[in-house]
């Protein structure tokens, strides 16, 4: 592929405003109380492909990165409901695979090509992009579902025939029964997908006693199907190895994890995930499922349905890397002392700084280190972070270990975006029945400048 090429692929990607603030980094002399230094600005340290891509890995690539970032209309299928048109819509900080934009495109998304949604008061122009779950069902039982925002009614392509309301937010709300989610990064997708199993319960058994100690335990998210492991329940159906991928790790490959987005955030049923979400027979424009492979293209990558496209990029999607000081700046010191207290206070027994792959059939993700920042384990995060939903193995007070990487250039923290500071967000960790309360009083009982470090390695990553 050319560089002309690929610099028109690249001017495909939806243009967004960040408004990134120039990072601020602090250190101790500066001021008595630590401060989150901000996200940091500039270029954007993730959204290119893996190196040492093969040329036609980086055909697919690019293919993929075409339509992650294209945007959906109803002759495609978009709805009848959904939370936007786009991948990279929902996935575009600080580059396309991101996390969650500073300007929420679903704030406009409401009225667009005529649609005659109203926007919930949670959904706010400066983000961060949420999908809705309800906790419980009317009659009392788990729902836990994703409930889409909006619809399609009255937008270009469809009829005067297809009349839909959305979610009765206002009860929900005033009944305590909606949570949010708020987008996963993707960066290094295909990385974290090579970890063998055997790695993620190595670094569980080898750190056990430490764990111990701080009052961690952690657990894999295990898909089971037929009881393939014997002793082990049957909740999700899928072959008995570790999911990982989603906030409660509920997914178990970037194949499911698309084809599942496609269907729920977009409306869009495909070959992972073929039935409508809603079947109301004058909301439908497009035969069931509305993505397909296409046996008939003129190229091999457009064989591809969009969902292997979409998993295809994020599989060769490069992780984040981290910044690099100016060389004898303060900073040097602040964030190599910043890291080795991410270790000593215990940050580091659910956030592991490194695993590797295994084998794997694209050769670039061979047997390579994974600096993820995550044991890809699911935790009891205690009753303040609780969400009471439950996913596979995952409870409703338990969610994932957040992979760090790409941290610095990150907006919005914690499952449901109600941080928007780092200090915020790690103090949110604390709270009854947590894991992490032991490491949190740790942090509470450093210097503010020993403070400072670490929130300035965490920016650097």
């Amino acid at each position: 592929m050319s560089s002309a090429l690929r610099r028109s692929i690249d001017a495909i990607v939806v243009a967004s405003a960040i408004g990134l603030l120039a990072v601020q980094f602090h250190v101790a002399a500066q001021g008595p109380l630590a401060k989150d230094p901000g996200p940091r600005g500039g270029t954007s340290n993730a959204g290119g492909p893996l190196p040492n891509l093969s040329g036609s890995d980086l055909e697919y690539f690019y293919a993929g990165k075409i339509e992650f970032s294209s945007e959906e209309v109803v002759s495609d299928g978009l709805g009848p409901r959904m939370n936007l048109d786009s991948c990279a819509g929902c996935h575009l900080q600080p580059s396309v695979g991101g996390s969650s934009p500073a300007t929420n495109p679903q704030f406009t998304f409401a009225g667009k090509n005529g649609g005659t949604d109203s926007v919930p008061p949670f959904i706010l122009q400066n983000g961060p992009v949420r999908e809705t779950r309800f906790v419980h069902n009317p009659d009392g039982s788990a729902d836990g579902g994703v409930h889409a925002i909006f619809t399609i009614a009255g937008r270009s392509g469809t009829t005067g025939k297809c009349v839909l309301a959305q979610p009765d937010y206002a009860t929900q709300l005033a009944n305590s029964n909606v949570i949010f989610r708020i987008p996963t990064p993707t960066f290094g997708g295909g990385l974290i997908e090579a970890i063998p199993d055997s790695a993620i319960i190595a670094n569980l058994n080898n750190t056990s006693s430490s764990r111990s100690a701080l009052g961690i335990a952690g657990r894999p998210n295990i898909s089971v199907a037929g009881r393939t492991i014997t002793g082990q329940t049957n909740n999700n159906g899928n072959d008995g190895t570790i999911s990982r991928f989603g906030w409660k790790a509920q997914n178990k490959s970037l194949l499911v994890f698309a084809g599942e987005a496609y269907n729920v955030e977009m409306g869009i049923s495909n070959e992972v995930f073929e039935t409508e979400r809603d079947e109301t027979p004058s909301c439908q424009y497009k035969s069931v499922p509305n993505d397909t492979t296409n046996t008939g293209a003129s190229t091999p990558s457009d064989v591809l349905s969009d969902v292997e496209k979409f998993a295809m990029f994020m599989r060769m999607l490069a992780a984040p890397t981290p910044v690099t000081p100016t060389p004898g700046s303060s900073l040097v010191s602040s964030i190599g002392n910043g890291s080795r207290l991410f270790n000593s206070v215990g940050c580091a027994l659910c956030h592991t700084p490194t695993m590797r792959t295994g084998n794997a059939a694209i050769a670039a993700l061979a047997y390579q280190p994974v600096n993820l920042y995550s044991d890809l384990l699911v935790h009891n995060m205690g009753s303040g972070l609780a969400d009471g939903v439950s996913q596979g193995e995952a409870g409703p007070n338990e969610f994932r270990s957040a992979p760090l990487w790409g941290l610095g250039q990150r907006l919005f923290f914690l499952h449901d975006g109600r941080a928007s500071d780092l200090i915020t967000a790690i103090r949110a960790h604390q709270s009854q029945g947590s894991e992490a309360n032991g490491v949190i009083n740790n942090f509470n009982g450093l210097s503010e400048g020993q403070k400072q470090d670490l929130l300035n390695f965490l920016r650097s990553l």
